[in-house]
């Protein structure tokens, strides 16, 4: 960590700030406001930290939104993303040598890879110099922050979960919120699909208690390889070998037979009791939103070690931008090889931020036959975790750039029917909280590979569309029409909502020859003219199966919040929001500096 401050502040990618600031609110609110910047702002340490409800002073300093630019990434990588992404295309389509220099050249590159395998190391690392154990153990020792006001307590947002299958065989690291409860258990926020929750059954079959180690800080790139998406049972750290040409030195944890790198500045190690599992949340998370309570795991802290003068390494949830747009480019760029073994006619995609990953992935392939694109809906929505995207959008190669938003919307839009839909249902993301039940819910892929002309409709003024609107609807309170060049404009319309969506779309059918795709959203909470966050709003809300509906050229889609008229008997979440004394006070101390236009643009 202290390495990577040092690389920070060489390339003027550090803001350090001494004011005094709290673990409770008020570093999480600056950090957030950060990375909403330009470029994702620059990393801050925090050096000056207390926990001002117990009046406690912390030695050591936070460091946060360390991943939060692009150019940040490449210089934690030590090297382009591409060119990660280039050696494991090259790994894949390794062909036999034809002849003596191939035979020199394959074994150069076969020897390189002895450096990706972990190496395990006999002693202890310098993240055992300090040890507490039994009646020592005091989680409350770590500026652990809490980030949002509604939030069940504080937890760890940037833990390396280490867990092992319960023969050994198989090690996994992975990244999950973990709330402290008190000085001595932790949360598990480990998902029903994800490794450790597999090993997790293992234990439970068995009735044994399983290991569970966390580390914090080190390399960033552990915290990165904490969230590659390998197949079951590959060990993530073989990513970190594999970038820096070093193998990862591991301990061996002092209470149970976990290793972790040497090098981390903080270990917590104990043991998780299969049998029992504890209320955990409400948290806000990626989202936007705030996660409910749910009963998960929950570890008893055996041992806490830590290096002398370590740094705490913490990120931010909310909503979007946040630092996981950046870590998440540099995951697709990376892993694009490996998903192109599921769907080798794949040339591109990218999943943009403000829909939370998970809930809006664009792709463009080489389409070679009728339904080749419904073929490539099927395989994403089964392969790791692309199961859990809600909306897919497929393009053929003529299309333009999947990043240049504009063209690529009037490229879909002009070749769009209703028929270009498709509708099914999969697994979800625990995270998701739009659908009627948990972890299950309808999924939207669109065809857009073939082209669907349409006239355009008989376009009117957003004032005078909204008169027409509003005697059909009453409950009507604002409108704007996006893409209105293109065959389907997208009309947003906001309402009081007092009846299901599907009731409104109805009463507008009057008004057919004027209007495409209709999109409602609720008229608290929303900015008609900001498109950013209604995408975040709407593909956050939606569930297909329930929430989109169509009449002839017309389509509506429902993404306002669901209720007891929606016949819709889940909680639905509150947005996570900034406190607004907090903000305050931030900018009293002259340290919230965040321009007043992307303050509104982000909704903070």
């Amino acid at each position: 960590m202290k390495k990577t401050i040092e690389l920070l502040k060489k390339h003027d990618e550090l803001r350090v700030i001494d004011t005094e600031l709290d673990i409770y609110l008020e570093i999480p609110h600056l950090a957030y406001a950060e990375v909403k910047k330009e470029d994702g702002g620059k990393a801050i340490l925090f050096t000056n930290v207390v926990d001002k409800k117990s009046d406690k002073k912390f030695e050591e300093p936070v460091l946060m939104n360390v991943f939060g630019s692009y150019k940040r990434c490449e210089l934690l990588f030590g090297r382009t993303i591409e060119s990660v992404a280039d050696e494991i295309t090259n790994l894949l389509h390794m062909k036999p040598p034809a002849g003596f220099m191939d035979k020199v050249n394959m074994a150069k590159e076969l020897f390189s890879l002895k450096n990706i395998f972990p190496k395990r190391l006999k002693g202890e690392g310098a993240c055992q110099e300090i040890q507490f154990f039994e009646d020592e153990v005091d989680l409350s020792m770590l500026p652990v922050l809490t980030t949002w006001e509604q939030d069940g307590g504080p937890f760890i947002t940037m833990g390396q979960v280490y867990t092992q299958s319960l023969d050994g065989a198989m090690v996994n690291l992975g990244m999950y919120r973990l709330q402290v409860y008190d000085n001595n258990h932790l949360g598990m926020h480990w998902q029903i699909h994800k490794d450790s929750s597999h090993f997790f059954d293992q234990y439970q079959k068995a009735g044994k208690k399983m290991p569970v180690t966390v580390a914090i800080g080190g390399d960033p790139l552990y915290t990165w390889c904490a969230t590659a998406p390998l197949p079951y049972g590959v060990n993530e750290l073989l990513m970190y070998g594999l970038i820096t040409k070093k193998p990862a030195q591991l301990v061996k944890s002092l209470t149970n037979d976990l290793y972790i790198p040497k090098d981390v500045d903080y270990v917590i190690e104990g043991w998780v009791d299969t049998d029992k599992l504890q209320t955990e949340g409400p948290f806000g998370d990626h989202t936007g939103y705030y996660t409910l309570e749910e009963p998960y795991p929950v570890m008893e802290v055996s041992a806490i070690s830590m290096k002398k003068n370590p740094i705490f390494l913490a990120t931010v949830v909310g909503k979007p931008p946040l630092e996981d747009k950046y870590m998440g480019w540099a995951t697709g760029k990376i892993f694009f090889p490996l998903l192109k073994t599921t769907v080798p006619d794949l040339l591109d995609y990218h999943m943009p931020e403000n829909a939370g990953f998970h809930n809006l992935i664009l792709a463009k392939m080489q389409p070679l036959y009728k339904g080749h694109a419904k073929q490539f809906m099927h395989a994403f929505w089964g392969a790791g975790q692309m199961s859990f995207v809600k909306h897919a959008i497929f393009v053929d190669e003529k299309a333009p750039s999947l990043n240049n938003y504009e063209a690529f919307a009037t490229y879909i839009l002009n070749r769009f029917t209703p028929k270009s839909m498709f509708i099914t249902e999969g697994i979800l993301d625990a995270l998701d909280h739009s659908s009627d039940e948990t972890l299950v819910g309808g999924k939207l892929g669109i065809d857009a590979t073939l082209a669907n002309p349409v006239e355009a409709p008989n376009l009117l003024g957003d004032a005078e569309l909204l008169d027409k609107v509003q005697e059909l609807i009453p409950d009507a309170q604002e409108l704007h029409q996006y893409m209105r060049r293109t065959n389907n404009p997208v009309t947003v319309i906001t309402l009081k909502k007092t009846k299901n969506a599907k009731e409104y779309f109805n009463a507008l059918m009057s008004l057919s020859t004027n209007i495409r795709i209709v999109v409602f959203v609720d008229a608290k909470a929303n900015d008609v003219l900001n498109p950013y966050m209604l995408i975040w709003r709407v593909t956050n809300n939606m569930d297909a199966i329930r929430d989109v509906y169509t009449s002839g050229l017309m389509v509506g889609v429902d993404g306002t919040n669901k209720s007891v008229v929606d016949g819709f008997t889940r909680e639905w979440p509150d947005d996570v929001d900034c406190t607004p004394i907090v903000v305050e006070r931030l900018k009293a101390m002259s340290l919230w500096d965040l321009d007043e236009e992307l303050n509104n643009k982000y909704q903070l």
